[in-house]
């Protein structure tokens, strides 16, 4: 290797993009269209650098497997960054394994990173976090090291384990600061961040309040009985019931727990399940039977008791009844959710991280880019779209798999 190569890669690896293209920008060899490649990427440019990266695997011989190697984890990092979700992850791992065959730990441990970082945004957390634990980050170089302490926060803050969240910030912190590349530092402080800016609503007692995710990790291990809206459940410390697919449970669970301890009427409940403008016989008759189905279910919780007016909810444990809500509440707040970390994503992207079909999500961002909320840009399959991040937020709770329900 010459040394206006491995003087370009060092630019690279010192997060001097510019610097790298000094050297190579008018060279056709295989090494160079590679570094050119990612310096591209660094800059934002993803469609070139795909290109040149896909030149640059080309370009190498047959017995260069671990320059192609290198140019396959290239192209999975651009396809992450610009949420190609789809990208075939065989590949990736097939050059991971061809990486660690022939020594080469660092670019291995990168490819490692990526498959974590794409697991946790689809909402696998538990492969992401059961492929984590079989690395150790300790020999890697301080670039990767924080990279990898990153995600091991990222998995925590959507486990809500806070603590663990912020001991892999403070690794990545000193991390960052030993690489001396200052994006990496700027993604460290925004996840500290995140940590500190509201999360969630507590709804009860007629009170409303905002709390952070340290503050919702308490709550949910406290002695009080949640309506949690942000997954849909009723838990209290030891026992979660899943309402997520029955909608009419869950909106009259929710209308108790706000009201508790008093009891709800039954025309109130009535428009709060079904939507109803206008309450007869017929509505109040459908109100029983799922009154009846939800004091079925939250028997090990809870029960539903009559009252002259309406209903009330009784927690047979707990010490009160609270409802968990998300900060702001969107008909499609998952969708925004994904949207806010400032990417562009695409309609076959969003489905496949929010386990939806293509055309739900594409009418929830239809809907919402009528509301001027989001907004796309390109045509056909190159359209992308995109929302500003919410101010004053954590999108923590909205993401796939935040809270595991089951």
């Amino acid at each position: 290797m010459d040394s206006l190569i491995t003087a370009a890669a060092r630019a690279l690896a010192g997060g001097d993009p510019l610097g790298a293209l000094k050297r190579v920008a008018l060279r056709e060899d295989a090494p160079a269209l590679a570094l050119r490649g990612i310096a591209m990427a660094q800059l934002g440019d993803f469609p070139r650098a795909k290109a040149l990266l896909k030149s640059a695997a080309r370009a190498f011989g047959p017995k260069e497997s671990v320059a192609r190697a290198r140019c396959i984890v290239a192209e999975a990092e651009i396809a992450l960054v610009s949420r190609d979700l789809g990208w075939p992850a065989k590949a990736l791992d097939a050059a991971r394994a061809t990486l660690e065959q022939h020594g080469d730990r660092v670019n291995a441990a990168h490819a490692r990173n990526l498959e974590f970082r794409r697991l946790l945004l689809i909402g696998r957390l538990d492969e992401a976090e059961h492929r984590l634990a079989e690395l150790d980050p300790s020999p890697l170089p301080p670039a990767v090291r924080t990279a990898h302490e990153l995600i091991v926060a990222s998995l925590a803050t959507r486990r809500l384990r806070t603590k663990t969240a912020r001991s892999a910030l403070a690794r990545a912190e000193n991390a960052a600061s030993d690489a001396g590349i200052l994006a990496l530092a700027a993604e460290v402080q925004s996840a500290l961040l995140a940590l500190n800016t509201p999360a969630a609503r507590l709804i009860g007692r007629g009170k409303d309040r905002l709390l952070v995710l340290e503050e919702v990790e308490a709550l949910l291990a406290s002695r009080a009985l949640v309506v949690d809206a942000c997954c849909h459940a009723v838990r209290d410390a030891h026992t979660v019931v899943s309402l997520a697919r029955r909608p009419v449970l869950f909106a009259i669970a929710r209308a108790l727990g706000e009201a508790w301890p008093d009891d709800v009427p039954r025309n109130e409940l009535v428009m709060r399940a079904f939507r109803a403008k206008v309450v007869d016989e017929s509505y109040r008759v459908r109100l029983r039977v799922e009154v009846g189905r939800l004091r079925r279910v939250l028997r090990n919780l809870a029960r539903v008791s009559a009252t002259k007016r309406g209903f009330a909810l009784v927690p047979h444990r707990a010490r009160e009844v609270v409802v968990l809500a998300l900060p702001v509440e969107e008909t499609h707040a998952a969708v925004l959710g994904l949207l806010a970390d400032g990417e562009s994503w695409s309609s076959s992207a969003l489905a496949l991280a929010l386990g939806a079909s293509q055309r739900t999500v594409q009418r929830a961002l239809d809907s919402l880019a009528a509301a001027r909320k989001v907004q796309s840009r390109g045509r056909g399959r190159a359209r992308r779209w995109m929302a500003p991040p919410m101010p004053g937020f954590t999108t923590a709770l909205l993401l796939p798999g935040a809270l595991a329900s089951d």
